[in-house]
C-alpha cells in the first residue's frame, strides 16, 4: 500500500496468535499499537474530527481542545496536523512524559491540570471542565468531549470490528479495556451485528467504578473511570456480557513479562486485559476463538512500567504474576 498521507495508515492492524498450555482455544492479540499514533484512539480521533467537519462544529482554521490521558490527544494532534487545525491537549499527571512529548512533536500544545491530585489519582473531572471552558471562551474552538461523543463509539463499528471478522470469521469471545466505552461498545456493536452470540468481556482497573463499587485510586492510564467522574454517555451496558477487574500489579507485571519473554511492548491497560483474559479463557472447555484487544504499545511507558526503580518505588513488583503466566502459556508465541 502506498498511502496519500498518515491518516490512510489508520486501521488494518496486525494480530499475533498465542496458545495456552491446557486449553484448545485459539487466542489472537489485536495489536492496535501499529496505528500511526501508537494506539486504537487514532480511529476515533479521525472519526470525531471528520464528523465535526461535516456537521459544521469544526470550522477551517479552528482549534481542537480535548481532555485526554494521552492517546486520544496524540491521535487528535496527528489528524489536526494533517488537516491544518490547531490542537490543545488538557492532560493531568497520568499522561506519561512520552505521550506529552509526542503531542508536542505533532504541534499540539499542552495544558496541565490536577497537580494537587495524588500520583495514583486521575483528574478526569478537572480535565474535562478545563477543556470545555477553554473551548467556550475561544473563537472557532471545538471540544470533542470523547466520553459523551457517539462519533467516538461509531469509529469502531465498521472498522476494527470488520477487520476482526474479515480476518477470523466467527469470534466467540472478545476481551478489551473500558474507559469512555468508545472502543468497547463500538466493537461490540460491530461484532454483535454479525454474530449475536459473540460475548464481550471488558476489563477495568481495580478502583474504577464503571460497574459499581466505592472506587479507589489506580495508576493505569486511559482506562476505567474514577469515583468522582460521571459514567460516559456512550457506554451501553446491554452490549457487555461480562466485566473483570485488573490490579495495577497484575497489569504492569504482565506488560514486563510479555516484553522480556516475547519481545512485545504493550501498554498498562493492555497488560491488565491480557492477564484477566488468559485466566478466564483457561477456565473454558472445548474449542473457540478469542480476541484480546491491546489498546496501545509500551513505548509510551518506558519511564514507568518498564522502569525497575519506578515499579519498586510504587510497590508494584510481584513475581507471582510471572509464575501465573508461565503456568498458563506455552513456551513460545
Amino acid at each position: 500500500m502506498i498511502a496519500k498521507n498518515v491518516i490512510d495508515l489508520i486501521g488494518n492492524t496486525p494480530m499475533i496468535k498465542i496458545k495456552l498450555k491446557n486449553n484448545d482455544w485459539d487466542i489472537y492479540l489485536k495489536l492496535e499499537k501499529y496505528n500511526p499514533g501508537g494506539s486504537m484512539k487514532d480511529r476515533m480521533a479521525l472519526n470525531m474530527i471528520e464528523k465535526a467537519e461535516i456537521n459544521g462544529r469544526l470550522q477551517p482554521g479552528g482549534t481542537i481542545i480535548e481532555s485526554s490521558s494521552g492517546n486520544t490527544a496524540i491521535g487528535l494532534a496527528i489528524v489536526a496536523a494533517i488537516k491544518g487545525y490547531q490542537f490543545i491537549a488538557v492532560v493531568d499527571h497520568h499522561a506519561s512524559k512520552e505521550k506529552i512529548d509526542m503531542i508536542k512533536a505533532y504541534g499540539g500544545k499542552i495544558v496541565m491540570v490536577g497537580e494537587d491530585h495524588a500520583a495514583d489519582e486521575v483528574a478526569v473531572v478537572e480535565r474535562e471542565k478545563t477543556a470545555r471552558k477553554m473551548a467556550q471562551e475561544m473563537d472557532k474552538a471545538f471540544f470533542p468531549n470523547q466520553a459523551d461523543n457517539f462519533d467516538n463509539r461509531d469509529a469502531y463499528i465498521d472498522t476494527l470490528a470488520s477487520e476482526l471478522v474479515n480476518d477470523l470469521g466467527n469470534i466467540d469471545e472478545l476481551y478489551t479495556a473500558i474507559g469512555t466505552g468508545g472502543s468497547a461498545c463500538g466493537v461490540s456493536l460491530g461484532l454483535k451485528k454479525r454474530n449475536k452470540k459473540t460475548r464481550i468481556n471488558v476489563i477495568e482497573p481495580v478502583g474504577s467504578i464503571i460497574f459499581g463499587g466505592k472506587g479507589g485510586s489506580y495508576y493505569q492510564s486511559g482506562t476505567g473511570n474514577p469515583s468522582d467522574a460521571s459514567i460516559p454517555k456512550i457506554i451501553d451496558y446491554s452490549l457487555i456480557d461480562n466485566n473483570l477487574y485488573a490490579s495495577d500489579s497484575e497489569a504492569f507485571n504482565t506488560c514486563r513479562y510479555f516484553a522480556k519473554k516475547y519481545g512485545l511492548l504493550i501498554g498498562g491497560s493492555s497488560g491488565g486485559v491480557i492477564f484477566k483474559a488468559l485466566q478466564d479463557i483457561n477456565k473454558k472447555s472445548g474449542k473457540g476463538v478469542a480476541v484480546i484487544l491491546l489498546c496501545d504499545g509500551g513505548e509510551k511507558y518506558i519511564n514507568s512500567i518498564f522502569n525497575d526503580e519506578w515499579m519498586q518505588n510504587h510497590n508494584l513488583i510481584d513475581t507471582n504474576i510471572e509464575k501465573i503466566l508461565e503456568e498458563l502459556l506455552t513456551e513460545e508465541l
